[in-house]
């Protein structure tokens, strides 16, 4: 089978190996789409936290091939979407149910292949069967949907309040998508103007195309009554100057989610005076947990968002490192891999 394997900066290699085989409790996929993710990318242009060599991808969906033994909720040729992860429920941070916390929970990297080993925690907990009329595209938007439904949980959003998305990429689409749904006022900001506007299809009431001749926080607050800046400000960029723009945003009382992930080793600063006497909440929010997984799939079943919205150009395994360009320079929300 080929498969791309990620050995460092700006290299990534197409090699040939044997088709897994799974032991007790596992499965095999044969993948049918892979989808570009801004892990990804970000991966591929400065690296990760896991020293190379090392697979690389984690969304995608695809047929059963091959189940080991003791394996019963799944059969060879079920359609299926499987998380990339699964909480031990038995560490401490499980037990008190931040399972985005636990200590083992190693990320099932390896989605550009033909087939893919799926651990059995995976399979029991977090893989789902496609109902008939799911797309494959459909269901491999299902580990970023469920990123955007645990973070958007974890902030206080009331109906009317007004929401500022900083970073229209996939997940700042499903954060204002989200966000919108549950009664906010939503904000969007970002440099593309492809992704300004499929933000505004997706429920932005308004939209502030970032660039250097603008003081993005001063814009965003004119948007908000009385300039006092938003309720909710939502850092999906992965970028430090932007997480703090986004505390320069938000009003006294107000609550800022950094969950884009930034460079290893990178700092921010915070206006202390204001965190204290304004009462500003930061919240970094990291992943996700089964129970949002489940709520995405079911999103997703929903038609909540479409993957005609994310998903555009479509390239065979061997053009891997294109897409992941093109998605990493903004050209696209999202690639596709197909088999």
């Amino acid at each position: 089978m080929k498969r791309i394997v990620y050995h460092g900066i700006q290299d990534l290699r197409l090699e040939e190996t044997e088709i897994p085989v799974p032991k007790y409790g596992e499965v095999v996929i044969k993948n049918l789409v892979t989808l570009t993710c801004g892990t990804d990318a970000k991966m591929y242009m400065r690296g990760y936290r896991y020293d190379p060599p090392h697979l690389i991808g984690h969304e995608a969906a695809g047929v059963v091939h091959a189940i080991g033994e003791g394996v019963t909720k799944f059969k060879i040729g079920d359609r299926v979407v499987a998380h990339n992860t699964a909480p031990c429920h038995k560490c401490y941070y499980c037990k008190k149910g931040q399972h985005s916390m636990c200590e083992d929970l190693p990320s099932n990297l390896g989605s550009y292949a033909e087939y893919q080993l799926i651990p059995k925690n995976i399979v029991e907990e977090n893989m789902f069967q496609l109902p008939d009329d799911m797309e494959y595209k459909q269901a491999a938007l299902m580990e970023p949907l469920a990123c955007a439904v645990y973070g958007t949980s974890q902030v206080p959003i009331e109906l009317g309040d007004t929401v500022v998305v900083n970073g229209c990429g996939p997940i700042g689409l499903m954060f204002i998508r989200l966000c919108y749904l549950r009664g906010a006022h939503v904000i969007a900001c970002d440099m593309k103007d492809n992704r300004l506007e499929k933000a505004r299809k997706l429920g932005a009431l308004e939209t502030v195309k970032v660039s250097e001749d603008i003081n993005q926080v001063e814009e965003v607050r004119k948007l908000t009554e009385d300039e006092r800046g938003v309720d909710i400000a939502i850092e999906a960029a992965g970028v430090p100057a932007v997480w703090n723009m986004a505390f320069d945003m938000v009003r006294p009382g107000g609550t800022v989610l950094c969950f884009g992930g930034t460079k290893k080793d990178t700092t921010v600063t915070f206006d202390c005076t204001r965190l204290h006497y304004e009462q500003i909440t930061v919240k970094g929010v990291f992943h996700t947990t089964p129970i949002h997984v489940k709520a995405a799939f079911q999103l997703l079943k929903m038609g909540v968002i479409e993957a005609s919205d994310f998903v555009e150009n479509e390239y065979p395994i061997e053009q891997t490192e294109q897409a992941i360009l093109e998605h990493a320079r903004g050209e696209v929300i999202k690639n596709c891999i197909v088999y």
